[in-house]
């Protein structure tokens, strides 16, 4: 029996197999209550041979028929990053159980793409959005649009419930100051800094919380030891900056036991450009940064980080979404919630404490 256009084995598929109405097979199939008026032996025949041609139910039409895409839209800044890759897991691991598939969607730093898939997402009438954002996500009318539509919505990395969008990003001050912390406790004052770029919101909390934890030690931080990277552009530009960063703080000429870097990808491109001019890490110099990447837990030294719990917030976000489309469904709306992620210190090889006489012990 030739199957339709499509290629799926089809409920008439089926029932020109079996000799019986398409309705038959329908109701046996579904296990409708009118299932148990069908003979047994009918029933019997109609699922060996749906077995037999491999046939699987249609979601698609059920969920036009229920007005329920049962998909839940994942928007992502660029899924290249690292960043983005234990956040995406943790979403799929909150809708596993449920009857709910994420759509999952790549912006590539690209805010022309990040507005198209938002409309696509409108259209296909997802259930539900979650955003991964970064600084290319400023507040725009499609984020306004989707939530007039009564979309649920989380974003994580932003703050917007100002705009009625529940939000989770990790508490960046407290995560800066972590960082600056551990390096003075392990001796170090002459501190080198790589700040974010200006448009990342994370950006300037962290730099304050640096800040503040250096007034708290008694550090005094040389200005002409902090160094701000550009303009995000890529996944690869982490890397990049922290590689050019390192260069120019060598050359600059002046002395630094430790270099704070904003993110793990920064702090992997700092030790390229320390090796390359013979400086060791941490012998010579110790390297921090931020986020606790899978490259930073496998690099060589380890990269001694602030952790976010990237993974718990993917599962948290999905458990919120699930739990505003229920809400939602029955005629409500759940609150507008925000969530800061406590950081966590992780200490790796690539940081040492420098012993009396300003010498460096390697030791994390």
């Amino acid at each position: 029996m030739a199957q339709q256009k499509s290629g799926h084995v089809t409920l008439l598929d089926i029932a020109h197999a079996c000799g019986y109405s398409v309705s038959t097979v329908s109701i046996v199939l579904s296990e409708a209550p009118l299932s148990k008026n069908v003979a047994s032996t009918t029933r019997e025949r109609i699922r060996k041979m749906a077995l037999q041609l491999g046939y699987h139910p249609d979601a698609y039409a059920r969920s036009l028929r229920r007005r329920h895409s049962q998909t839940i839209a994942v928007l992502a800044y660029d899924l290249s990053d690292p960043f983005c890759i234990p956040l995406v897991q943790g979403i799929q691991s909150g809708l596993q159980p449920s009857n709910y598939i994420p759509f999952l969607m790549d912006a590539q730093t690209r805010r022309k793409l990040f507005d198209s898939y938002l409309m696509m997402i409108l259209e296909r009438r997802a259930e539900a959005v979650i955003v991964i954002a970064s600084w290319i996500f400023e507040e725009t009318n499609l984020l306004a649009d989707i939530e007039k539509n009564k979309v649920p919505i989380v974003i994580i990395g932003r703050d917007l419930t100002p705009m009625n969008i529940s939000s989770m990003l990790i508490d960046n001050q407290i995560g800066g100051g972590m960082a600056l912390t551990h390096l003075a406790k392990l001796g170090h004052t002459k501190i080198a800094i790589i700040r974010g770029p200006e448009e990342l919101v994370d950006s300037e909390p962290r730099w304050n919380g640096v800040q503040h934890a250096a007034a708290e030690a008694g550090i005094v931080l040389d200005q002409r030891l902090v160094v701000q990277l550009p303009r995000l552009t890529d996944s690869a530009f982490g890397f990049e900056g922290g590689l050019r960063a390192a260069r120019q703080l060598l050359e600059a000429g002046r002395p630094f036991t430790a270099v704070l870097a904003f993110d793990d990808m920064t702090a992997l491109g700092v030790i390229r450009g320390l090796a390359e001019a013979g400086v060791r890490v941490p012998e010579d110099c110790s390297v921090i940064g931020f986020d606790d990447v899978l490259p930073a837990r496998v690099a060589t030294p380890g990269i001694t980080t602030v952790q976010q719990p990237l993974q718990e917030m993917g599962l948290l976000a999905s458990k919120w979404v699930l739990e505003e489309i229920g809400v939602r469904q029955a005629g409500n709306n759940g609150p507008i919630r925000l969530y800061h992620a406590l950081p966590k210190l992780v200490a790796r090889a690539s940081t040492g404490r420098i012993a009396r006489g300003g010498k460096k012990k390697s030791s994390a």
